[in-house]
């Protein structure tokens, strides 16, 4: 792990202690100073502009993002916080990435992060070479967005893609369905994995206004602007990867895109489960207030010990990833519990409001939305196992 500055506080005190992974190596759970001043700022600049009135303004404008939230993170340099000093970027690193992503979440602010900055910026500055890499310090100023398309109309795995890139001449063509493409239609470019005629894997940036490409907004659970993208033959402006690598890049963008969206699951739940603790203290019924009942206890606790599996999973796969360990079973159960822990406690939550939970007047309900689009991003908890049982089943994976 590359030398960082120490700091005393972590984000939950048990979690400051040394957990073992294996007989030889221990996480180290705790932040560097300056992961946490980040965390801290844009929690600080995302409470002060994302209110409840600004989310719905939001909403009430079809395929509408907060662009005055993603100007003021780009003002405070917080879009660069995973990109390289050379490129424009402060060089934190992925781990003080995720603490962006989870403040994102706690705000459920309808900002590009995830879809920008932990997945378009994040390869170009592992992978880029050439005239793309100049695209990270604009998207540093906020003036560039980017976007992946992940997600397979017909398969579940993200190391599969269905999309076929077909060599006529001199270039390539793409032709294949994507969905669930975060802020395509605002994303000057578009990455797209596609399988190569030789059956490698290759990864192509593709302008959402080329011929050849249809978008076509879709609604998801979240609100934030996703889209189908249609390649009838459509031709990429340039390749990422180099011959016969594309498997492992997209390999390691697919296992940062799942921790990022564990961490951004991470700060939807901590915060629904905060509301949740202050409603069931005030909310009163036969002279008492609900929280001091017994079955709110096990239920809030259950949602409690739910938000802590999140945290300790993700934190350990963030970590792993940061520190250039291998972490792909990490990675998959990090992402079950952020799926399924997610799911359970989210529901809690809902559950221990009593009808003003579903109350679309009431803020919690976005956190229910969210919650359940992070649950199924790159696969849910059933596909996390598939993956899982596969390794356990070819000998990959062995218990230490």
């Amino acid at each position: 792990m590359r030398a960082r500055t120490r700091s005393n506080g972590t984000s939950s005190p048990w979690l400051a202690s040394v957990c073992p992974t294996t007989r030889t190596e221990a996480v180290d759970f705790t932040f560097t100073e300056e992961e946490q001043e980040v965390g801290a700022l844009v929690r600080t600049i995302l409470g002060d502009l994302v209110t409840v009135e600004r989310l719905r303004e939001i909403e009430a404008t079809p395929g509408g993002w907060d662009e005055r939230a993603w100007r003021a993170l780009a003002t405070a340099d917080l879009l660069g916080v995973g990109i390289g000093e050379a490129d424009g970027g402060s060089g934190l690193g992925f781990l003080a990435l995720c603490r962006v992503l989870q403040e994102v979440g706690r705000h459920v602010a309808v900002v590009p992060a995830q879809a920008t900055l932990a997945l378009g910026a994040l390869v170009l500055s592992e992978f880029g070479s050439g005239p793309e890499r100049t695209w990270l310090a604009e998207v540093v100023a906020g003036d560039r967005l980017l976007s992946v398309a992940l997600e397979d109309g017909g398969a579940a795995d993200p190391l599969a893609p269905s999309t076929r890139a077909a060599r006529h001449g001199a270039s390539v063509r793409l032709t294949g369905v994507r969905v669930n493409v975060a802020y395509a239609e605002q994303a000057s470019h578009i990455l797209v994995p596609a399988r190569c005629d030789d059956g490698t894997i290759g990864l192509f940036w593709v302008e959402p206004t080329a011929a050849g490409v249809d978008v076509v907004q879709q609604r998801t659970p979240d609100g934030q602007p996703r889209s189908r993208l249609e390649l009838a033959g459509a031709e990429p402006s340039a390749r990422l990867d180099t011959d016969g690598h594309g498997g492992e890049v997209l390999r390691w963008l697919s296992e940062r895109a799942t921790v990022a969206i564990c961490a951004t699951q991470l700060g939807v739940i901590e915060r629904a489960l905060e509301m949740t603790a202050a409603y069931v203290r005030e909310r009163v019924q036969f002279d008492r207030p609900i929280g001091s009942f017994q079955a709110v206890h096990q239920r809030a606790a259950d949602a409690y010990i739910a938000a802590e599996t999140i945290r300790m999973t993700t934190w350990e796969a963030a970590w792993r990833l940061s520190s250039g360990r291998p972490a792909t079973e990490h990675v998959l159960v990090a992402k079950y519990l952020a799926a399924e822990a997610g799911q359970s406690a989210s529901f809690a939550c809902q559950h221990l409001h009593g009808g003003i939970g579903i109350d679309t007047d009431y803020p919690l309900h976005r956190y229910f939305r969210w919650a359940m689009q992070l649950e199924h991003e790159l696969g849910s908890a059933r596909h996390q196992l598939d993956r899982l049982g596969h390794l356990i089943a070819t000998g990959d994976l062995r218990p230490h």
